[in-house]
């Protein structure tokens, strides 16, 4: 049975996962790498780190699978959006570290943009809403604040990606400078109707258009690995955003039907078929998947920090020692005790995009414990998700009959059974928890002939879990707005 080698490369760690046929777990190897914040609000990774970490798990997956390279039928690659790379083309080295899309370095540029009225051309253009968070203002503060960085670009010398185009790049040894549409979909730079890159917009920015990568389809041969990295030549056959790929993954291939990921953020992607949906309430419109000439759209909304917050208990506060045991803190409890925990640490997303929020805990007695701090943390994700939905139903006109759920997160029942009461839907949890490169193995197995067709697709999907919703937690929704309204614009825009 041929293999997928699926690289799943994320905001905190770098995996790799083997999957067969069937769609099952045939081995993973995973590694976290350096988070850096030189200053507040300023998120940054070492790209060459995840590199190397990206293909130390991938030859170590291999290694402990007691697969062949040879049973390799493809590469995929699946991975944090938006965190933008800027190198040499000659040296391959990065120019500085990666700006992570939870950066809000550029929150005042964006300020300018939109009182300059730019905000309806670029939303138009690229489904997208002006935030920091997007790669466009991320690449003009590189080349506008390393030194020649403008003038190499000019010449010609320099190469812009995300995580995605960085990894094709080292994998093909620099042969291949090229991103797929639903990462060029992020980059606020492309045009979402014609899925070019945008010169309006190219001109708004001052990027040259000889720094960016060639936008390919999601599933096609890319190129060929260089058989020093994996002692083969192995095509590269698929790439997707990571929230792309889970709702692939998740089989979401049909308009209306959605899936929420429950990672470092919460990103939660609605099937609009093959019309963009344009939002009343400041939700996106992105690629849900390009394959060849055919492209699905979709609604998104994006929460900055999610199971991020369980990891700030654990490593910030050290409130717990493994992030294992926030299930069992939280259930020690029937409820949060009057607590509101909004974990803006960078800023709200959607549907608020305050990039001058901050986190904070409200409601705090004497008799609070940290099994209810623990608790409102779990809620914290459940409730701005549920936010999101409450925005995806009004623009749609629709309301979602059930939502599958992904991510390292989904693995805690509470907060599955949470989110149920939350949005009174089904939430129902993939057996494949990562469903990220899964759906990226799925696009690269499609290009490569391991699976057929979608009908094929469907047969390998399976659920684990249904979580049906049991309360109507209004009090608590009171509560979650009241907290959201006081921890808006904490540091003043205009300071």
């Amino acid at each position: 049975m041929p293999l997928i080698l699926s690289l799943d490369q994320g905001t905190t760690s770098s995996r790799a996962i083997v999957f067969n046929g069937d769609g099952e777990t045939v081995g993973v190897s995973q590694k976290e790498f350096r988070q850096f914040f030189p200053e507040p609000g300023h998120v940054e990774h070492d790209a060459v780190e995840i590199w190397s970490t990206q293909i130390e798990v991938a030859r170590d997956v291999i290694s402990r699978s007691g697969v062949s390279v040879d049973e390799i039928a493809a590469v995929a690659i699946t991975n944090q959006r938006e965190t933008t790379v800027v190198w040499d083309r000659d040296t391959g080295k990065p120019i500085h570290n990666a700006l992570v899309w939870q950066d809000r370095r550029t929150a005042r540029y964006c300020d300018d943009l939109r009182r300059a009225g730019h905000e309806p051309l670029i939303a138009e253009t690229t489904g997208l809403v002006i935030d920091p968070y997007f790669s466009a203002t991320k690449l003009k503060w590189i080349l506008d604040n390393v030194s020649g960085a403008r003038d190499r670009a000019a010449a010609g010398n320099l190469a812009f990606g995300t995580i995605d185009t960085w990894l094709l790049w080292n994998l093909t040894g620099g042969r291949v400078h090229a991103t797929d549409a639903t990462n060029a979909s992020r980059t606020m730079l492309m045009n979402i109707a014609t899925l070019r890159w945008d010169d309006t917009l190219l001109e708004l920015f001052d990027i040259p258009q000889s720094i960016l990568p060639e936008i390919r389809s999601s599933s096609e041969e890319f190129g060929r690995s260089t058989r020093e990295i994996f002692g083969a030549e192995i095509p590269i056959a698929g790439i997707a955003g990571d929230q792309h790929a889970a709702l692939f993954g998740q089989q979401c291939t049909e308009p209306g039907m959605a899936k929420n990921t429950y990672g470092t953020g919460c990103f939660l992607l609605r099937n609009t078929g093959s019309q963009p949906v344009r939002s009343a309430n400041r939700l996106l419109t992105t690629i849900a998947v390009c394959r060849g000439s055919t492209v699905q759209y979709a609604l998104e909304g994006s929460v900055f920090v999610g199971g991020a917050v369980v990891q700030w208990l654990r490593d910030g506060l050290e409130l717990i020692s493994d992030s294992r045991e926030i299930e069992s803190l939280a259930n020690s409890v029937p409820d949060s005790g009057g607590v509101v925990f909004v974990p803006a640490f960078t800023g709200l997303g959607a549907p608020w995009w305050d990039p001058y929020a901050r986190g904070a805990v409200f409601g705090i007695t004497r008799g609070t414990t940290r099994a209810h701090i623990a608790r409102a943390a779990l809620e914290s994700i459940a409730l701005q998700s549920a936010d999101v939905l409450n925005a995806m139903n009004q623009d749609t006109g629709e309301v979602l009959r059930e939502l599958r759920v992904d991510g390292g997160a989904a693995r805690n029942n509470l907060l599955m059974q949470l989110q149920a009461d939350t949005i009174q839907v089904p939430v129902v949890r993939s057996a494949t928890t990562e469903a990220t490169a899964l759906g990226a193995a799925f696009l690269a197995g499609l290009a490569v002939g391991v699976w057929k067709n979608d009908d094929e697709l469907r047969t390998v999907w399976r659920s684990d879990n249904r979580f049906s919703p049991r309360g109507h937690p209004d009090a608590l929704r009171a509560l979650w707005d009241r907290g959201i309204d006081r921890t808006k614009n904490w540091i003043q825009s205009e300071s």
